[in-house]
């Protein structure tokens, strides 16, 4: 399903608006919220990601390196010469995105940060390509810097860590994420396709907390249609 952004809209109401019509049919093909390149543990240059996210149709994308903007600030130079050669092709958008560490429950999670400045002085410790540590590492305050920096904060693949989901996201949303990742291959089928069971539970969640839904490959290698 096509989203027309509106041009005078800012990248987090673009990004809100999006998320709101995100289905099971939405990634890898339309949109792609989860994706690693050479800048972090991914096999792709931001430049070849983006050649793949042109070749496809995406209507939007994110790069979420490990605490890494690299990628994305690569990609999004790229991206301003390729419009400017091609002014009458359609041209993906590129939300910033980053991925990050944080403590949640007792156990290591990661959280998707979109739409963020990525100048934001709050940032800065957590795009140092390492993980933090004592309160900046607590899921709190990571979600609190992605939001001050005018961002989304979304709980990543939320079926896949060591507490259970149906613990996890009631959590998450008491600190004020703003979205779960309900869209996501667990096992990394080929082709990729969103597991049926863990994305009900997942937007059941969402649905009862009030939070949106993103999707994602989660590509780590030389193609953003698989997670590998």
């Amino acid at each position: 399903m096509a989203v027309q952004l509106a041009p005078t809209t800012n990248c987090y109401e673009q990004l809100k608006q999006v998320l709101q019509t995100i289905n099971a049919e939405s990634c890898p093909r339309l949109f792609n919220f989860h994706m690693h390149t050479v800048y972090s543990d991914g096999k792709l240059h931001p430049t070849v990601l983006m050649e793949q996210a042109i070749s496809i149709g995406l209507q939007g994308l994110a790069i979420t390196d490990h605490h890494s903007i690299g990628g994305y600030e690569v990609a999004q130079a790229w991206l301003e010469v390729w419009k400017s050669q091609n002014p009458n092709s359609h041209a993906p958008h590129l939300w910033s995105g980053v991925e990050i560490n944080a403590g949640l429950l007792n156990v290591d999670v990661h959280i998707l940060g979109y739409a963020f400045d990525p100048e934001h002085p709050i940032l800065n410790p957590y795009l140092q390509r390492k993980v933090t540590s004592g309160k900046e590492y607590q899921a709190a305050s990571v979600i609190h810097a992605i939001k001050q920096a005018g961002g989304l904060a979304v709980l990543a693949h939320p079926a896949r860590y060591k507490r259970s989901h149906y613990e996890l996201i009631p959590a998450a949303a008491q600190l004020g994420i703003d979205g779960v990742e309900a869209f996501y291959a667990y096992g990394n089928p080929v082709p990729w396709k969103p597991n049926t069971k863990e994305t009900q539970q997942v937007q059941q969640l969402a649905h009862e907390y009030n939070l949106l839904t993103s999707c994602g490959t989660d590509t780590h290698g030389k193609t953003i249609l698989e997670r590998l």
